[in-house]
């Protein structure tokens, strides 16, 4: 792979996912570092990398609401003047299934530094993983039996049935892209292993990570959560959180919406999970080794996530995914599109498998 560096992450954002042109207006929406979740050089750095393109760039700081994220007024007026907005921010990702302004890219960045922009999540050719997650959504779509397992005794199956349509997916544009279409959950069952129960990244609330002593195996049953096996107190521990967080926001407690794996091996975190929960729930989710689970509410993303660790998932038998890796070449067109992006072939033989599981094993 040619040489990494912020810039040329940067560039590909501008160039391959926003397709900015010199003279375009481009908005950068962000959250100020005190927050703990975005590097403080990243807008500068996204700011001096697009005026070199030619673009005009706002930015604006649209700070963090945990409990009532919303478009403000003067955010609408700054959006209205833009050819393109990029939300360096949380903001962007607690709306992304919100019905945004029409007639614009509106991009959310999951590189949320300066580190992530200049590592191969953010150098990866945005076109080639655009063209992956078609061949992932067209590979599990047209299976007849998708199989979800992993080393903690994950066994989930069923039938995907996907909405493909626009609608069935979220308004806002993912750089890096670095999952597929989400496939709903209401066709499987099974039993998912669990080592931690976390937010979504939707609304944030206290204690928004319960950790669990040994593996806990929730039980789906047609997008059903039906119950937890494990150690007694665990399985405590698990049906006091969807107990809470339900009654929190009056959603419907055990509606396990979707789920999705990460397609992006460049996709790593750096340090330890239990650093920052937040910040890791914004990155990791796009690693080839993590499948997630939208839960506790009848929508996406709801508000509590199942992470799984390692998954091989076979469609109609093929492992696309196997232990957490992604075998790009089996997807439809796959090798192809390894053809046409060297750079991204040669990722997928070398990928980050950090996944900040450092100090939890």
């Amino acid at each position: 792979m040619a040489a990494l560096t912020p810039e040329a992450g940067v560039l590909n954002l501008l160039e391959n996912c926003a397709q900015a042109k010199p003279g375009d207006r481009l908005l950068i929406a962000y959250e100020p570092p005190e927050f703990g979740y975005c590097d403080g050089a990243v807008v500068g750095l996204v700011s001096r990398v697009a005026r070199g393109m030619g673009l005009t760039v706002a930015t604006l700081d649209v700070g963090f609401n945990a409990d009532d994220p919303r478009f403000t007024p003067e955010l609408l007026e700054q959006i209205a003047q833009a050819d393109y907005v990029l939300f360096l921010a949380r903001l962007g990702d607690q709306l992304r299934f919100s019905e945004m302004p029409p007639g614009k890219p509106i991009i959310v960045s999951f590189a949320l530094t300066q580190e992530l922009f200049a590592s191969s999540f953010a150098n990866g050719n945005h076109h080639a993983f655009l063209g992956l997650k078609t061949a992932a959504n067209t590979a599990i779509a047209r299976a007849q039996e998708v199989r979800i397992t992993c080393p903690l005794g994950t066994e989930v199956t069923g039938r995907p049935e996907m909405n493909l349509s626009p609608e069935g997916d979220t308004t806002i544009l993912r750089f890096p892209m670095s999952i597929f279409t989400p496939v709903p959950a209401h066709s499987f069952s099974g039993r998912v292993a669990l080592r931690f129960l976390t937010g979504t990244g939707s609304r944030y609330y206290d204690a928004y990570t319960v950790e669990f002593d040994a593996p806990v195996h929730a039980q789906l049953e047609q997008g059903r959560l039906i119950g937890f096996e494990g150690d007694s107190r665990d399985v405590d521990r698990a049906n006091a959180q969807y107990d809470r967080v339900s009654r929190l926001f009056g959603i419907d407690r055990d509606f396990v919406h979707s789920w999705h794996a990460g397609i992006h091996p460049g996709c790593g975190f750096p340090g330890d999970m239990r650093a920052n929960w937040w910040q890791w729930g914004g990155v990791a989710f796009g690693n080839p080794r993590i499948l997630h689970f939208h839960t506790c509410g009848a929508y996406a993303p709801g508000e509590i996530s199942w992470n799984i660790f390692d998954p091989t998932v076979t469609a109609d038998g093929v492992a696309l995914w196997d232990a957490g890796t992604l075998r790009a070449e089996r997807l439809p067109g796959g090798p192809e599109i390894l053809g046409r992006h060297p750079d991204v072939a040669a990722l997928f033989q070398n990928p980050d498998r950090n996944i900040g599981l450092r100090a939890t094993g």
